[in-house]
């Protein structure tokens, strides 16, 4: 039987049907891996050009029908789920209801998953202006360096080169780069006044009101996973 979420509200389906569009922009392909208990679903995406983890929940009346009593954990289409997330949102019918799609062979990254507790707060992370000011900054000084390439030089190779520098860049002492904050700003969760960083084991999170970006941090020795 196909598994089936129940939505708090149809706002909640809304804004999970912006965020998988956003995932598509960058990989049509895109799948994620969902994990639900409780009252909350969590969805899991990596959109390709960032190399981070982006992380959406929305609050669930109930979480399932069908015989999934305890938990769902599963990696899906992220476009099947859009369809089915986005009818519900849209359709008075089925208002906040959505059919939970097949299961796909997940990506590599949806089996290592940051860990569900122990996160505590990491100091130094700049105000949350600061934080959008330097995504814009990074963003300007990536298509400036990018003009100012000779036509022959703007390949493929040499733009990752680029964009390696500036997003590898960390902000402030956190250790969180700054790729983390891009990618935030690009899936719509760098909005309002509530920005935190949180650590937890070999994982930074960068967390908001809207989501998180998780990130591995550099130079830190074994892996803490959710396991698959």
């Amino acid at each position: 039987m196909t598994a089936r979420l129940h939505f708090a509200d149809a706002g909640e389906a809304g804004d999970l049907a912006a965020f998988l569009a956003r995932l598509i922009h960058y990989d049509k392909a895109a799948a994620v891996r969902l994990q639900a208990a409780g009252d909350t679903l969590a969805v899991f995406g990596r959109p390709p050009s960032f190399e981070v983890l982006a992380i959406r929940t929305a609050r669930l009346a109930k979480p399932y029908e069908h015989g999934l009593d305890t938990m769902l954990d599963v990696t899906v289409s992220a476009g099947e789920l859009l369809e089915s997330v986005g009818e519900s949102a849209e359709s008075a019918a089925t208002a906040g209801v959505a059919d939970v799609p097949s299961a796909v062979t997940g990506p590599p990254w949806a089996g290592v998953l940051p860990p569900r507790g122990g996160w505590q707060p990491e100091p130094g992370l700049p105000p949350v202006d600061a934080v959008r000011g330097l995504v814009v900054a990074a963003v300007a000084e990536f298509k400036s360096r990018v003009e100012e390439l000779p036509p022959e030089r703007r390949i493929r190779v040499e733009l990752d080169q680029v964009g390696r520098e500036i997003w590898s860049r960390t902000i402030g002492d956190t250790g969180l780069p700054v790729r983390a904050a891009h990618a935030a700003q690009a899936l719509g969760f760098l909005r309002g006044e509530s920005l935190d960083l949180l650590s937890s084991g070999a994982w930074l999170r960068l967390r908001t009101d809207y989501g998180s970006i998780a990130v591995r941090r550099a130079g830190v020795g074994g892996l803490s996973v959710t396991p698959a």
